[in-house]
C-alpha cells in the first residue's frame, strides 16, 4: 500500500502562489545551521498555500548514533500536538449531539463530583475548599478547569502530580481511566473558569470521549480520524522503530525519561501520546484548513471549525491576562485559546509575523504546527528535542515563512 509520505511533493511553483522560493531557501539554512551547531538532531518541515505544498525538507539524523538520516516517512513523538486531534474528536461527538460543552463532566465521569480547590499549605498538607462549580467541557477544552501538569514545578499541586508518578507521563499500568481517577483525586489549582493553566485537561478529555462514544480512545481516533483522513502512520503505541526519531535534550543527549512509555503505552494519553509523520499531520491541519473537510471526508462542520478557532477566554482576554506565566507551547502575548489550540489576537503584540486569527499549537519536543486562514497557509515541522523551549526555532521558522510572502 501506498503511504501518503511516498506521494509528498512540491508540484507547483511557489512564485504562483504568492512565495518566492529563493526566500523559502532560508528555511533549510536556519535549520541546517542548528544541526551543525549540534542543537537539533534533525528536521523535517512542510509550509503550504491553497492547500498546495510549496516547500518540504529536511535534513539532520533522526538518529545521531546510528547516524540514520531524517526521511520523509519518520516517525516523530508530537507529544502535546496530540490535543488538537483529541479536540476533534470531542467536537464530533458534540456535533451528534452526545454533550453540551456547558455539561459537567462529572455527568460521565463521576470522580470529578465534588471537586476541591487548593487554598494554602503545602504539598505535603494542603488546605483545599469546594470548588464554587463543577469542572465542564468547555473548561477541558480551553485548559481553565483547575487541572494541572506536573512537569510546571511551579505550585505544591504540581508535587502533588509528581508525587503520585504524574510528571512526563503515567505510573506502569495505569490505563486512561485510572489516570483520570488520580487527577481528580488531588485538588485543583483554582475554580474552574476563572484562569488559564496548560494541564491534563486534554487527558481528562480524552477519558470522556472513552465513555461518551463507548470504544477506547485509539479505537475511536483509528475508525474516526486517522482512517478516514489516510492517516497511516499516526496512533498510540505500534510505531516502526526502524523508523521512529530517537529523542533527545539539549546538547543531543539521548533523552530516557520516558523510555518506550510513547511507543509502547499503558494509556492513551489525549493530551500527548501519539505518534505521527510529517505527510500524516500535514493531513491533519489540511482537515482544519478545510474547515472539518478533507477532500471527500468531512469530519465536522464549518461553522464548528470556525468556532473552535475563536477565543474562547473570557472577555476576550489573551493568556498574558488570564492565564499563569508558565511553560505552555505558544506564547502568551497577544495570543487567546480557542477549543484545542491557541489562536493569535494580537499579531504585533506576539513580536512574531503572522496573523490575526492564525490557530496553531505544538508539541514538548519542539514540533509544530499552524493554520492562517488569513493568508491561507498551513505549517508542520517535525524535530526531536525536548524541551522545546530550548531553542526559538520555532518563532524563526514563522518569521522566515512570512518574510518569503511576496504576495
Amino acid at each position: 500500500m501506498t503511504r501518503p509520505n511516498d506521494t509528498l511533493s512540491v508540484e507547483v511553483d511557489p512564485a504562483q502562489v504568492g512565495f518566492d522560493s529563493d526566500r523559502l531557501g532560508r528555511i533549510d539554512a536556519l535549520l541546517q545551521r542548528y544541526v551543525d551547531d549540534g542543537h537539533l538532531p534533525g528536521w523535517s518541515v512542510l509550509v503550504t498555500r491553497h492547500g498546495q505544498p510549496v516547500h518540504i525538507s529536511r535534513g539532520g539524523l533522526r538518529d545521531v548514533e546510528a547516524g540514520t538520516p531524517v526521511e520523509l516517512d519518520t516517525i516523530f513523538r508530537i507529544f502535546s500536538m496530540t490535543k488538537p486531534v483529541t479536540s476533534v474528536a470531542a467536537m464530533m461527538l458534540y456535533e451528534q449531539g452526545a454533550f453540551e460543552l456547558n455539561d459537567p463532566i462529572a455527568r460521565w465521569l463521576p470522580e470529578f463530583a465534588d471537586m476541591r480547590v487548593w487554598d494554602g499549605g503545602s504539598d505535603l498538607k494542603p488546605k483545599t475548599v469546594p470548588a464554587l462549580e463543577p469542572i465542564r467541557i468547555w473548561h477541558l477544552l480551553t485548559h481553565t478547569s483547575g487541572l494541572t501538569y506536573g512537569f510546571h514545578h511551579a505550585h505544591p499541586v504540581d508535587a502533588l502530580y509528581r508525587a503520585a508518578g504524574y510528571e512526563w507521563g503515567a505510573p506502569p499500568s495505569v490505563d486512561l481511566a485510572g489516570a483520570s481517577g488520580a487527577f481528580a483525586s488531588m485538588p485543583l489549582l483554582f475554580h474552574p473558569g476563572r484562569e488559564w493553566n496548560y494541564s491534563v485537561s486534554t487527558d481528562v478529555l480524552g477519558r470522556l470521549v472513552e465513555v461518551v462514544s463507548g470504544q477506547p480512545l485509539d479505537a475511536f481516533f483509528t475508525e474516526h480520524i486517522f482512517s478516514p483522513l489516510g492517516m497511516t502512520d499516526t496512533g498510540f503505541g505500534g510505531a516502526d522503530p526502524a523508523r521512529t526519531a530517537a529523542l533527545y535534550t539539549p546538547g543531543l543527549m539521548r533523552a530516557d525519561l520516558l523510555g518506550d512509555s510513547v511507543l509502547r503505552p499503558t494509556w492513551f494519553s489525549g493530551g500527548g501520546g501519539l505518534t505521527s509523520t510529517l505527510a500524516d499531520y500535514h493531513r491533519f491541519t489540511q482537515l482544519l484548513r478545510g474547515r472539518g473537510r478533507l477532500g471527500d471526508v468531512r469530519l465536522l462542520g464549518d461553522r464548528t471549525v470556525r468556532y473552535m478557532a475563536s477565543n474562547h477566554l473570557p472577555g476576550g482576554a489573551d493568556l498574558v491576562t488570564f492565564g499563569r506565566p508558565l511553560f505552555a507551547e505558544t506564547p502568551f502575548d497577544g495570543v487567546g485559546f480557542g477549543l484545542g489550540f491557541s489562536v493569535t489576537l494580537d499579531p504585533a503584540a506576539t513580536h512574531t509575523l503572522c496573523s490575526r486569527g492564525e490557530f496553531a499549537w505544538g508539541g514538548a519536543a519542539s514540533t509544530a504546527f499552524w493554520v492562517d486562514p488569513v493568508e491561507d497557509i498551513t505549517a508542520v515541522f517535525m524535530t526531536q528535542l525536548l524541551p522545546s523551549s530550548t531553542y526559538p526555532v520555532r518563532s524563526q521558522l514563522r518569521q522566515l515563512v512570512y518574510s518569503a510572502l511576496t504576495a
